[in-house]
């Protein structure tokens, strides 16, 4: 038996007796109710045996709950994998994999007739698959039941959905099922309407945010059958398809890949356990790659499907920088100009042809501040927090506790006025608004995103990653402020610059269309010269071969420890004594309101080393958990490593 358990230390199987009115029901698999250290407790069955090794007495059963075995042997395989990688539980990783029980839902689909599928052929038509090296040779092998592992970088100007909905539609003409991943909603509605052009029936959404009654509803489906191809988002690389033949991951680059929940997996190295597990086929797909699809490419485990240079061509904007032709290239203070005049320029002549899309890095009005003197951060006298100016006319405002900054002054020069360090999409909107008078002008970000504009005259403006789809494609795209990109202290931060903005590229008119990109940013930048070669594949192996000389992920495998300093300090003292292990830090966690002072340490090993890394921290995790001392929150691949 599973117990559902909190403690790390209580990770293992526990015997209960099965009475006799639950002699049928108490399958492997099934979701039960258990007494468990004075209270009910929800578990799964795991096994039943004749004979228990435990000399002392069993408790019994409660209840049994779920009318279907919802933990399959395969699902529960894959979760000890992702568990033994992570360095997590079991217990956790089933919480991810298996949605909460919803008895409606449950009852809806037991009632149901059984799917009848019709079969499924692909056809002459590739949509787009074909302007790729090795593209309709991937579909091809998919399609007879072979599983081929590719790394595909799109064209500009390609349909990502529609590419992947073939991908699906080429699987279910192999007789085998398909599971699609995608970043968020937004991605998710362009699959699911792809999917109702080119796999009119049998494939469902599995998300979290429709709400637990239909997240379950298409869990089952996927369960029992009645569903041969799943779309979803996060959660959903762990549908239990049966007979599955395809696992493809759209943007695995993007965060809302990684679960903020323990042990923190992510899809694409989920996926990747999956895919060896069952002997799927398997596709990271997107406009670029990530350094960890690029290992993947260099090791022989996965093959590239590229877009031909002639496509490239035909295909993608005229990319330029700023300060790099025209009169700005003679004029540094011009070049300098947050919106330089060959920026103005290509804004004017493109609104006359359609959209302009305007790429702002942050959301809100002016999201960061500084003393205009010295240009040291803004923090609130109080609780330490950012200073923002949240709108216009408003006065500068502390981000984390929303006092308003009416008694500032620098701790450096003692000076009261502040500057903007960042201007954020509203802001940029207005001035935009004002200078070109009876444009329309929209903004998507934040809590308000929009999906698609028109083909008529616009401005755009949009924060990386909720750039709507134009219908006829943009007239010219301005990426602004390319610094605030490249300037976090991430070890991400030049992939995550290149990927956002090609995405943004992508969605722009072919140069012969008279499509164009104005990037402003650091033209000696490696993703700026890549952007303007439009060379994903070139970018990827530098970054790797960077990563690999310092010893950076994924050519190593760190493990993230966060908590109190002392507390930090035993738990990597704990540790045994692993080959090529270094411990980087601590380092001081920043300032969070009402928490006490946290560190950061990271533990550094050779990749050679992850199974080792990843059954240590979990060891000293738990040994920590059964003495009741407090818990160091451990992430293995952590996002952010300082």
């Amino acid at each position: 038996m599973l117990v559902s358990s909190q403690l790390p230390h209580l990770d293992r199987p526990f015997d209960y007796l099965v009475p006799a009115s639950m002699e049928h029901t108490a399958e492997p698999g099934r979701l039960v109710r258990v007494p468990f250290a004075g209270t009910d407790a929800e578990g799964y069955v795991l096994e039943r045996l004749a004979a228990s090794d435990h000399t002392g007495r069993l408790a019994r059963l409660r209840r049994v709950v779920s009318g279907l075995p919802v933990l399959t042997p395969s699902t529960l395989q894959l979760c000890r994998l992702v568990a033994a990688e992570y360095g997590g539980t079991l217990s956790d990783v089933v919480r991810l994999a298996v949605p909460g029980r919803h008895a409606g839902a449950e009852e809806s689909v037991l009632r149901a007739d059984p799917a009848v599928h019709e079969p499924v052929d692909l056809g002459p038509d590739l949509h787009g698959w074909e302007r790729h090296s090795a593209g309709p040779a991937f579909l091809g092998h998919v399609r007879e039941g072979s599983s081929p592992r590719a790394v595909a970088t799109f064209a500009p100007g390609t349909d990502p959905s529609a590419l992947l909905a073939l991908a699906a539609r080429a699987t279910l003409a192999s007789g085998r099922t398909a599971l699609l991943v995608v970043p968020d909603h937004r991605d998710l509605d362009r699959l699911s309407a792809a999917l109702d052009r080119l796999v009119p029936s049998g494939h469902v959404r599995l998300e979290a945010d429709v709400g637990p009654a239909a997240r379950y509803r298409a869990f089952l489906e996927a369960l029992t059958g009645r569903a041969r191809v799943v779309a979803g988002t996060r959660a959903a690389v762990f549908a239990p398809l049966p007979n599955l033949g395809l696992i493809a991951v759209l943007e695995d680059g993007d965060d809302s890949h990684a679960d903020q929940r323990a042990p923190y997996p992510h899809v694409r190295e989920v996926a990747v356990l999956r895919a060896e597990q069952t002997g799927a086929a398997a596709l990271f797909a997107g406009w670029t790659r990530t350094a960890e699809t690029q290992l993947l490419l260099e090791s022989g485990w996965a093959r590239p499907v590229l877009a031909t240079r002639d496509v490239v061509r035909a295909t993608a904007p005229r990319i330029a920088i700023a300060g790099t032709s025209g009169p700005d290239a003679q004029d540094p203070l011009a070049a300098a100009a947050r919106l330089p005049s060959d920026g103005w320029r290509v804004l004017r002549q493109a609104l006359g042809r359609g959209p302009v899309l305007v790429q702002v890095p942050r959301t809100g009005y002016v999201p960061t501040l500084a003393c205009q003197t010295c240009r040291e951060p803004a923090r609130c006298p109080s609780c330490h927090g950012p200073l923002a100016v949240p709108d216009a006319g408003e006065r500068a405002t502390c981000r984390w506790c929303g006092r308003p900054a009416t008694d500032w002054s620098c701790p450096n020069c003692h000076d009261t006025r502040l500057r903007a360090v960042v201007t954020g999409a509203r802001r940029t909107a207005e001035e935009l608004g004002r200078a070109f008078p009876g444009v329309d002008v929209r903004t998507s970000g934040g809590s308000h995103v929009l999906d698609a504009v028109g083909p008529g005259p616009a401005l755009v403006i949009a924060t990386p990653g909720a750039e709507p789809v134009a219908a006829s494609g943009y007239a010219a795209a301005l990426l602004l402020d390319g610094w605030a990109l490249l300037a976090r202290p991430d070890l991400r931060a030049a992939e995550e610059a290149y990927r956002r903005w090609t995405a943004a590229a992508a969605l722009v008119r072919p140069a012969a269309d008279g499509g164009s990109v104005f990037l402003v940013a650091d033209p000696q930048a490696a993703p700026a010269q890549a952007l303007v070669r439009w060379d994903p594949a070139g970018f990827a192996e530098r970054e790797l071969a960077q990563r690999r000389e310092l010893d950076l992920p994924p050519a190593a495998r760190f493990a993230g420890l966060i908590g109190v300093a002392a507390d930090v300090e035993e738990f990597v003292a704990a540790l045994p004594p692993l080959p090529g292990a270094r411990v980087l830090g601590p380092l001081p966690v920043p300032d969070q309101p009402g928490r006490a002072p946290m560190v950061r340490s990271v533990v550094r090993v050779p990749r050679s080393e992850s199974a080792a890394l990843a059954l240590a921290v979990k060891n000293v995790t738990a040994g920590r958990s059964v003495r009741k001392l407090p818990l160091v929150r451990v992430r293995v691949d952590p996002l952010q490593i300082g």
